[in-house]
């Protein structure tokens, strides 16, 4: 990418897109193009493609999702594939239809099946069957990375896929039904602490151990694999090291100084067992993560009290 490349951000107001822009605002690029919701639907077929037809951008990364926790997943299953295949879908196929030169598609740990062997390689794609409570979600970023490959393997695009780990970190979501664990128990316990509770309910058995990666390392990996990855298939992007859901609710309550008591809800669900990456791709591209979960969970916490 030039500094005065044409670059669209799909999704530059979440949490993962917000930290491309940034990055690439520190890099130097200064001809970066956004649009939010309400002055573009994703969804509409003739908006998309229209936008396209006049701003005609030379890249695009494709942040643009409906995402949720294991609640929201689990009670919107129809709007999660819906609403994600006709964003990627319409943002692929204008990509294809005006020459874009790169653009980069932005799925999820939770494509790979269920109980895949531990760490999740790439090849483990659509060896078994999903997570039932996120299945539509994935089965739509699923199906983003075969349109990358087979608008690759038609038109010759070059559509490459990664695939994030958990997130958090700046812009993250802390509602209470519809976040993802580590922004839950951010305001879960600073709740606690605030309202004087002498405990803290967690879901499940706090068994599972997930992998976590700060918002802006993923910025980081997305705009150097940019620069450096044109292959099909995908590639993961993680740190390769995972905390069990009781040791990162541990390290929370720390952070914020909730001096009550953990209690696990063993009638809530776990989700998966265990979704760590295998990263070895990723380091053989050079890349790797700089932000420890600690210092990521305190830089998160500082833009929770910011935002509340």
């Amino acid at each position: 990418m030039e500094k005065n490349s044409k670059i669209y951000i799909a999704g530059h107001k979440g949490m993962v897109g917000s930290a491309i822009f940034r990055k690439l605002q520190k890099e130097g690029y200064e001809n970066i193009i956004t649009r939010s919701s309400s002055e573009l639907d994703l969804r509409n077929q003739a908006a998309v493609a229209e936008f396209f037809e006049q701003e005609k951008p030379d890249y695009v990364f494709l942040a643009a999702a409906k995402v949720g926790g294991i609640i929201a997943n689990n009670t919107y299953r129809g709007e999660f594939l819906y609403d994600n295949l006709m964003i990627q879908n319409n943002i692929i196929h204008n990509a294809y239809v005006q020459g874009v030169k790169k653009l980069m598609f932005l799925g999820s740990s939770c494509i790979y099946p269920k109980m895949a062997p531990q760490p999740l390689k790439e090849e483990y794609l659509l060896t078994g069957t999903l997570e039932p409570t996120n299945e539509p979600y994935a089965i739509a970023k699923i199906a983003g990375i075969k349109l990358c490959d087979a608008y690759r393997d038609q038109y010759g695009c070059n559509f490459v896929s990664v695939m994030p780990t958990n997130l958090y970190g700046y812009n993250d979501n802390y509602h209470p039904e519809n976040s993802h664990v580590l922004p839950a128990l951010i305001r879960k316990f600073h709740e606690a602490k605030t309202g004087g509770k002498d405990k803290v309910v967690i879901w499940g058995t706090g068994s599972p151990k997930r992998e976590f990666l700060f918002a802006d390392d993923l910025a980081d990996a997305c705009v150097s694999l940019m620069e450096t990855y044109n292959e099909p298939n995908l590639i993961n992007i993680g740190t390769g090291e995972d905390v069990t859901i009781k040791e990162l609710a541990l390290t929370v309550k720390k952070i914020i100084g909730f001096e009550g008591e953990l209690e696990f809800d063993t009638t809530k669900p776990d989700g998966t067992p265990r979704k760590l990456m295998d990263v070895s791709k990723l380091h053989s591209y050079g890349w790797k993560h700089k932000v420890e979960l600690e210092e990521g969970i305190q830089l998160a916490y500082e833009d929770f009290l910011s935002k509340l």
